[in-house]
This record gives structure tokens, C-alpha cells and sequence, in this order.
């Protein structure tokens, strides 16, 4: 007899909610409070009481309805919702939005609250391995001893890749007055704010709530490939720049202890910032060789202007009398080449800093930026290392004048900008097709053979022109990346280097490529090891292993294996292909970098990076960990500095531990012993998941019974959410808006769909709890599964299913979601969701009784849509679509996910 919780008929009432309740901490629930209640004001003085009135009543039978089994408060929530007219409906939904705006922000500022409450507070020796890069060094060093741990410190690289598919839901309106809010909300912690300066703090934020609230939710068109470059941008001005010196700085101090800011610093320079913005034209016309030109020049000008500022800012403070500090030899030499360079430059140099030589010199190097971003051909700078060298000069001329805490302060914090940034500030990738490359190598051989190239071969061609261009001017780092989707075969490489030499007429003329290939689907990655046996046969790769020292990357497709073969599938087919990978590597003594294509929803490999990182199989990080961040996981990660500098910190660190022996040692016996519970998982996870999405008119039932053609229509990225395939085709339907409709159906199918069959399975519970406990890969994926199940809600979902006609997949889809959640919480010996896990926990109790509202809105709008009966004007049809998109929004900034 199976050892699995036994079968009801329903599941029980505490397994239907998502998460179990926890306490919400006093500052927070005061930010809520005040935040919710400017927001009631403003509603009030827009609309009068009516509106206030009704979004009340609203929230108030949603909450009411989370702990009521029969139904009645969300059944009461339906009938009000639908007595609501267009206009009030589209109102109560921009007010629920705004809500989550708000409440997101709350539970930001609690966070930054809590990291700045922690910080110093625990010992190093309390402290887990994954909870800091100091931690990780310590446990590291116990295995391998200092100087080894030192040597793998140096060689430690995080590589962030920005993606733009899509940008975020909401508007970059909405997220310039949220950072604004964030700004005065952070005021009011410090304790120098008297009642006065509070209470005017509170009309600034009223203001800006007032302003939140009378922005528009909806973009009008979508944005641009230039717009997202933009927001990047954006991003980069307001943390990215200051966050990672300042993530090498705590590394260093640590290291240093007591000799902090007087000795040369031990912490690398581990980040290198890429970006697929403007580079990724993979099924996105709007992405050409001229926008790839713009982009690339857009970030460079973005990045020499802030090195300019900052070495301005530094030389500026750097007042240094020659008589207590002399320059070295080698400073007046470099200023004797800089007076050749520019008289006028250096003589004004001069005049502001009489006496003041590394001041003036410093001085003359902020001037050459700004000449390298003019364009200025006599001043400017070759590249990034000549600027280097030129800041080494002035440190090593303090450290011999006996100044070194000038030399290791602010100036060593410009160093390591320069040498994370470059002149380039992100390296930017492109991506195209495969079958692109195809395509236009038959037609350039003959025209007839391919009538209608899914892409103009001309513009084909001029991309590589465009990449060689943006190498010209911005130097080989800033554009040297060509990856290839749908990579079936080490000739879908070859064609890119054909490709590149036909565009500029040879090879020697051909831009510098590192081309590399992306397996995607579940054959890819199975063939995987062949395929990079072929391709280190290509002279092209052979000659540019011998320029790079062997090293080479490989990326993971994590979106369209889950939409292949499901999620289990996915997972363990993906450990799989990294381990077989890395012996590949190892045995054709290659540097390997595999680069990670997760998203930000658990069907696209989302979830904790660090967890992920250590669950990995031996060798396959090697202190070497890329990735793709998009849409919110961007802001979420990065938008707020304090909590950048702790996701650096926590990914940095377990990248190090990853090598540890002992971490190794344990995902390589955890693999073995557990090879063949992950064998049957694997069938059975992926035969349940062919039952659903093979069988007949899944795909238009699915199209039915949540938004996913309406997210078409919401302008959130530049790129289009299909290939070109109608609804009655899965297969060129993009990952992303496959996992956004599921999520805002309320059902997130793609994060859990198929384990609770493997679960059953499988049947022993010990069995399964000792896996959970021991083996990094099932813990991830068991937690990674309860957190989606916490965002699912089986009442809402079944309205949602009721919109088909398909009786006997909606059920398959509601037994396996009951099976699944019983399973999840045997297995973590819980008695509801997320029991264990607080501020996870915290976070969805928070949202999920304002989701279910939106989510009622959303459905009065698809039921309206899909009621072929109803013969709905043009006009009508635009509001209720209009109500559609305002709640698909509304839903994503509550469960803070598009896909």
C-alpha cells in the first residue's frame, strides 16, 4: 500500500490556500497601513466615497472568503463585480493595482530594513556557507586550505545577462513613481526626522501616490528595442554602477581585516554585466543592425560619463601637497606625456591644482573620458586598459608617497568600475535563429531557393557588420558574443562564422566572434556532448581557443525543455546535460562557462539563483556562474541597492562554495543513489505531462481558458509572443507568455504539473523525505514547487477551467494540482504552505486576497470575450479587453510575475 497521503474526494480546506499564515512585523504593517490609507485619500478625493466604497467592499469579501469553505464571501465578491459598470470595474482594478505597488514597496523597504538591522550583527562563524562571500571563503579555506581558496577567490566571475523578453508588466511611468515613493519611504527610518519633517514627508508621499494613481497603467504602444536599452540604463545609473564596487569593497575589508584601505585589494573584479538589449533579434524584427549600433553606442556614452564624473569626484578630493607627497618618477613622467597631449587641458589642470600633481594628473585622466565619449581623436583614451594603467600610475605614486589609504579609497573604487564596465559598460550579446542562418546562406547561393526569408539576408549580413563597427569603436568586449538558438548541429556554428566573412568579404576581416550554441529543447540537450565534439572540429573555434586560453560557453535553455517535456522532465534532464557537459570539458581540457537561460517563473528555471547554484553537478560552475535576469527579476534583484548588494553577495558566495569538495562530493552521491528514484520521476512526470499538452485541442482550449491571446495585446517588450503560428500550435509559442497565462490563471500548471504523479509513483514516503533531505536537486525542486502551489488558488482556478468546454482536462489539471499539493506537504512533513518559509509566506498572505479580486475582475472580462452568444460591439469589445489587460497587470504586480 502506497505510504501517500490518502485520497479525498477534495483536498482539504488548508491545502486549497496557498500559504500558511505569518505574523507581519509592526514596521511593516505601519508602512501598509500608511501607504493603503494615502491611497484611500486619494481614491476618495478622485471618485468620491462610492469608489472607496466599492474597492472596500471588494477587498473585504476577499479576505473573508480566504477562510470560508463553502464558497459564500468569493461567490457575494462575483455577483458585486459583475454589478460594477465598465467604468467602475476599470477604476477598482487600477485601485487594486496601485495597492500592490504600494504593498511591494512596503515589503522592499522592510527588507532593506532588515539587511541594514543584520548587517554585522551575526558572526562569521554563525553564519551559512551561502550567506556571504566572507562565509564562503571561510568554509572553503577549512577544505582547501587559504591559499587555494585565495587562488579560486581570484579566478570567481558573475556574469548577469539583462534580457528584454519582456520588459516588465508595468509601465517605466509606474516604476519612476514607485522609485519615488521608495525614496520617501526610506526617509522616514531615519531617526533624525522630527514630527514636522514627518508630517511633510507624508504630503510629499500623498503627492506622489496621488501622481501613481493618475499615471496610466497601460503603455500605449509597445516599447521599443531603444525604450528597453532605456530602462537598462536607468537601472545602471540608479545601482548597478555603485553596487558592484561596492560588493568588491565588503569583500576586500573582510579580507584585509585590520588593513583595510592600506593595503592593494585581494577582491576581484568578479562582475562583468552583459546585456541581450538591442542585441537579441531571435523572432524580434524590430531588433536590426542599425538599433544594435544605437544600443551599443547608447551604453558606452552612459558609462564614459559616469567614469568621468567619478574621476572628477576623486580628483577633486585628492589634495595632496607634493611637499607631503611627492609623485614618483614614473606620476611626472605620465604627466609630462599628458602636458604633450593637451596644452590647455593640462595647463587648466595646473592652475586649479598648483602643488597638486596626482590632482592634476587625475584631473587630466577625467578630461581624456570625456574626450574618448566626444569622440576627440588626439585626447582620448585607446580603451579601458589604457585608462587602467594610467589609475595604477597614480596608485602605485601614492603607495610610495606613503599615502595608500588615498590610493585604496575612493580611486580604488573607480579602478574596479573601469575594469567591471570597460568603455562599453555591458557586453552585448547577439542572438539569432538558427534556421536564420540557413536560410540566408541558400539564399545567397541562390535567390530562387528561398522565396520569403523569414529575415531579409541583407539585414542578416549587416549585423556582422554592425558587430564589427561597435568592436572598432568600443573595443572586442563590447560585442563579441553570437549565440545561436535551436542549436541542432556544430553546423548551425559553422554558419555563423560563413555568415560573418561573407558580410565583410573575409575572414580576416570578419569581426572577433565567440559563437555560441543554445540547446533548448530536451533532444538538444540530450545530443548535447556530441554536437561540441563536432564543433571543437571548426578551424574557426580551433583559432579562437588558442586566443582565449580554451575557454568556452555553452548555454541552457531552460523555457523550452519545460515546455517540451514538463517540469520534472526539464530539471533533471538539465542536471543531466550540465554533468555530461562538464566531463566533455574536462576531458578536451576546455574553460568551460555554462550560461544559465533561467526567467523569472519556476517553469523557466526561476527561483533562488544560490539554492540553484549548489544543487549544481560537480565541475559544471567551476567559479564560474552566467545567467539571464529579465523583466521583474531585474527590478526585484537589482532596482533597490541594498538588496543588489546582498543577491551579489549570495550568488557570489555560492558560486565559491560550489567548489568546495564537500559540496561536490555530496550532489555527485546524491545523483548516484538517487539515479534511479530520478529515472522513474522522469517517466512518469513526462508521460503526465504528454496526457495533457498531446491531447487533442489542448492547445485551443488552453487559449480559452486563460488570457494567453489577450497577452498578445499587452505592450510590455518589443519582441512578439509568437513566431507566427496560430493557437493551434504550441510549439512556436514563446515560453514566456505559456507561463504568464498559466499565472495569471491562478493555475502556474508550468511550475508543478507532473510531480505529484512521479510522487505517487514512486509511493515511499520515507524514501522521499530522505531524498528531500539529502539530495540538493529534489529539495530545490520540491521548494521551488511549493512556492508555485502557494500562488495557486484551486477556486479560482476552476473558474478559469470552466471557460472550455473540456471537462476531462480540467479535472486532469485539478487532480494533479491536489495530488501535487498532498505530496509537497508530506514531504516537507508541512501542514499548509510555505510553513516554513516566513518571508516567502509573509509575502503571499499579504497579496493573495487582492489577487483574488483582480482575478474576478479578469474573469467578468474573459467571460464577456469568450461568450460566443453574446454579440459585443467593437466598442464593447475594446473595454472589456481594456479590463482585461488593466487586471493582467494588476495580477502580475500582485504575484510579482510575468513569466
Amino acid at each position: 500500500m502506497s505510504d501517500a497521503p490518502q485520497h479525498d474526494s477534495a483536498p482539504a480546506r488548508e491545502h486549497t490556500r496557498g500559504a500558511a499564515k505569518h505574523e507581519i512585523p509592526d514596521t511593516m504593517r505601519d508602512d501598509v497601513r500608511l501607504l493603503g490609507a494615502l491611497l484611500g485619500q486619494v481614491l476618495t478625493e478622485y471618485a468620491g466615497d462610492g469608489l472607496f466604497d466599492d474597492v472596500e467592499r471588494l477587498r473585504e469579501l476577499a479576505i473573508t472568503a480566504l477562510d470560508q469553505p463553502d464558497g459564500e464571501a468569493l461567490a457575494q465578491a462575483e455577483e458585486l463585480v459583475a454589478g460594477f459598470s465598465t467604468e467602475r470595474a476599470e477604476e477598482v482594478a487600477r485601485a487594486f493595482t496601485c495597492y500592490f505597488h504600494l504593498t511591494n514597496l512596503a515589503e522592499e523597504q522592510h527588507r532593506v530594513r532588515t539587511l541594514r538591522a543584520r548587517d554585522g550583527e551575526v558572526s562569521l562563524a554563525d553564519q551559512k556557507p551561502s550567506d556571504s562571500i566572507a562565509a564562503a571563503f571561510t568554509h572553503l579555506a577549512a577544505e582547501v586550505g587559504h591559499e587555494e581558496a585565495e587562488r579560486r577567490l581570484s579566478e570567481l566571475e558573475f556574469h548577469p545577462v539583462l534580457t528584454a523578453h519582456p520588459t516588465e508588466a508595468r509601465r517605466n511611468a509606474v516604476a519612476s513613481s514607485v522609485r519615488r515613493l521608495g525614496l520617501l519611504l526610506d526617509e522616514r527610518d531615519d531617526p533624525r526626522m522630527g514630527p514636522g519633517a514627518l508630517e511633510e514627508n507624508r504630503r510629499r508621499l500623498l503627492e506622489e501616490v496621488d501622481n501613481l494613481w493618475r499615471t496610466a497603467q497601460l503603455r500605449p504602444a509597445n516599447p521599443s528595442p531603444l525604450d528597453e536599452v532605456r530602462t537598462s540604463l536607468a537601472m545602471f545609473d540608479s545601482s548597478l554602477f555603485e553596487v558592484f564596487a561596492a560588493a568588491y569593497r565588503r569583500l576586500d575589508d573582510w579580507i584585509q581585516g585590520d588593513d583595510r584601505g592600506l593595503r592593494a585589494p585581494k577582491a576581484p573584479a568578479f562582475v562583468r554585466l552583459g546585456t541581450w538589449i538591442g542585441g537579441d533579434r531571435d523572432g524580434n524584427p524590430n531588433v536590426t543592425a542599425t538599433i544594435t549600433r544605437q544600443a551599443a553606442a547608447q551604453s558606452a556614452e552612459r558609462v564614459l560619463e559616469a567614469l568621468e564624473r567619478v574621476a572628477r569626484e576623486v580628483a577633486l578630493s585628492l589634495t595632496l601637497d607634493d611637499r607631503f607627497t611627492p609623485p614618483s618618477p614614473e606620476l611626472t613622467t605620465l604627466w609630462a606625456r599628458q602636458r604633450q597631449l593637451s596644452q590647455e587641458l593640462t595647463e587648466q589642470a595646473a592652475a586649479h591644482s598648483p602643488g597638486e600633481t596626482h590632482r592634476r594628473v587625475l584631473l587630466v585622466v577625467a578630461g581624456r573620458i570625456g574626450a574618448t565619449r566626444r569622440r576627440d581623436a588626439d585626447l582620448a583614451y585607446g580603451g579601458a586598459a589604457e585608462l587602467r594603467d594610467d589609475l595604477a600610475c597614480v596608485q602605485e605614486s601614492l603607495v610610495a608617497a606613503g599615502a595608500a589609504r588615498a590610493a585604496f579609497g575612493d580611486l580604488q573604487r573607480l579602478v574596479w568600475q573601469v575594469e567591471t564596465f570597460g568603455f562599453h559598460l555591458s557586453e552585448l550579446e547577439v542572438r539569432q535563429h538558427s534556421k536564420v542562418h540557413v536560410q540566408t546562406l541558400a539564399w545567397l547561393d541562390d535567390p530562387d531557393a528561398v522565396p520569403a526569408p523569414a529575415v531579409p539576408p541583407e539585414e542578416v549580413l549587416e549585423t556582422f557588420r554592425a558587430i564589427a563597427a561597435v568592436q572598432k569603436r568600443h573595443g572586442v568586449e563590447a560585442c563579441r558574443r553570437y549565440i545561436v538558438s535551436f542549436t541542432q548541429s556544430a553546423q548551425n556554428l559553422a554558419d555563423v562564422y560563413t555568415l560573418a566573412e561573407r558580410a565583410l568579404g573575409s575572414a580576416e576581416a570578419a569581426p572577433v566572434l565567440d559563437v555560441i550554441p543554445l540547446f533548448e529543447t530536451f533532444d538538444d540537450l540530450q545530443a548535447a556532448p556530441g554536437i561540441l565534439d563536432e564543433m571543437l572540429r571548426l578551424p574557426a573555434v580551433q583559432r579562437r581557443l588558442e586566443q582565449t586560453g580554451r575557454r568556452i560557453e555553452v548555454m541552457l535553455g531552460y523555457s523550452d525543455s519545460a515546455k517540451d517535456v514538463g517540469p520534472v522532465s526539464a530539471t533533471l534532464a538539465l542536471y543531466e546535460a550540465q554533468a555530461r557537459i562538464a566531463a566533455w570539458a574536462k576531458d578536451n581540457d576546455i574553460r568551460l562557462t555554462q550560461f544559465h537561460g533561467r526567467g523569472g517563473a519556476l517553469g523557466r528555471g526561476g527561483g533562488p539563483a544560490n539554492r540553484a547554484i549548489l544543487a549544481q553537478p560537480p565541475h559544471s560552475v567551476d567559479l564560474r556562474f552566467k545567467v539571464t535576469e529579465q523583466g521583474e527579476v531585474i527590478s526585484a534583484r537589482y532596482g533597490n541597492p541594498d538588496i543588489a548588494l546582498r543577491h551579489i553577495e549570495q550568488v557570489a558566495a555560492a558560486t565559491l562554495m560550489s567548489s568546495a569538495p564537500s559540496v561536490e562530493r555530496r550532489n555527485a552521491d546524491a545523483a548516484e543513489r538517487y539515479a534511479a528514484l530520478a529515472a522513474r520521476m522522469d517517466a512518469v512526470s513526462r508521460k503526465r505531462f504528454y496526457e495533457l499538452i498531446h491531447a487533442d485541442g489542448f492547445a485551443p482550449w488552453f487559449a480559452e481558458v486563460t488570457p494567453q491571446e489577450e497577452i498578445g495585446l499587452l505592450a510590455i517588450g518589443s519582441r512578439p509572443a509568437r513566431r507566427g503560428l496560430s493557437v493551434e500550435s504550441l510549439e512556436d509559442l514563446r515560453a514566456i507568455p505559456w507561463n504568464f497565462a498559466w499565472t495569471q490563471a491562478r493555475i502556474n500548471l508550468t511550475g508543478w504539473f507532473g510531480l505529484g504523479s512521479a510522487l505517487e509513483e514512486v509511493g515511499d514516503l520515507e524514501l522521499l523525505r530522505e531524498a528531500y533531505r539529502e539530495w540538493p536537486l529534489l529539495a530545490a525542486m520540491v521548494d521551488n514547487v511549493e512556492m508555485s502551489l502557494a500562488k495557486t488558488d484551486r477556486r479560482i482556478a476552476e473558474r478559469y477551467l470552466e471557460l472550455g468546454d473540456r471537462t476531462e482536462l480540467a479535472e486532469m489539471v485539478l487532480a494533479e494540482l491536489d495530488l501535487t499539493t498532498r505530496w509537497i506537504l508530506a514531504i516537507t512533513d508541512h501542514s499548509r504552505l510555505l510553513e516554513s518559509h516566513r518571508v516567502l509566506g509573509r509575502a503571499v498572505q499579504l497579496r493573495n486576497p487582492y489577487v483574488d479580486a483582480l482575478s474576478l475582475l479578469q474573469l467578468r472580462a474573459l467571460r464577456a470575450l469568450r461568450d460566443s452568444s453574446a454579440e459585443l460591439s467593437e466598442a464593447e469589445t475594446a473595454d472589456q479587453q481594456r479590463l482585461l489587460l488593466l487586471t493582467l497587470k494588476g495580477v502580475a504586480a500582485g504575484l510579482q510575475n510575468t513569466g
